[in-house]
């Protein structure tokens, strides 16, 4: 099974929201897998930033949750969409990843596809071209996803 690795690209943010354009679009990506039966962990480069995303996805309207919760929780069951931030991280087995981080988690491996996003701002960008070729280099098959 060959691994994919999918890149949103993404206009310059108008957001009047908390959350960035690839925050807001990781929590919509997240919804919509979870729908398709896929499980998902979003990783996230710091605590507040989880803790962000968290709050964002239980703020959404009651015919949109979102089963989730935090890595490290206690939780009956387990949830088919994880938070985590660089540090923390629990075993439980996802289907895809979607990287809110500066690099690329040491545990990728893990899993077959991998969503990542190419902010606008050119910072940003130089340093998702390098989590690209990153990838390519580990034999990822690339695809890029226009969401300008």
């Amino acid at each position: 099974m060959s691994k994919i690795a999918k890149f949103y690209l993404l206009k310059q943010s108008q957001s009047q929201h908390e959350l960035s354009e690839s925050e807001l679009l990781a929590c919509d990506l997240s919804a919509q897998l979870w729908r398709q039966g896929q499980r998902v962990l979003i990783a996230c480069q710091s605590e507040q930033q989880a803790l962000n995303l968290d709050e964002a996805l239980w703020a959404r309207d009651p015919e949109q949750f979102v089963p989730h919760n935090l890595s490290g929780e206690v939780t009956n069951f387990a949830t088919p969409i994880e938070i985590s931030w660089i540090g923390k991280r629990n075993a439980q087995r996802r289907d895809v990843l979607i990287n809110l981080q500066q690099s690329i988690p040491d545990y990728v491996s893990a899993f077959n596809q991998v969503i990542d996003f190419v902010p606008a701002d050119e910072q940003q960008k130089a340093i998702a071209r390098e989590r690209y070729k990153q990838y390519r280099q580990m034999g990822w098959q690339m695809e890029m996803v226009d969401n300008a």
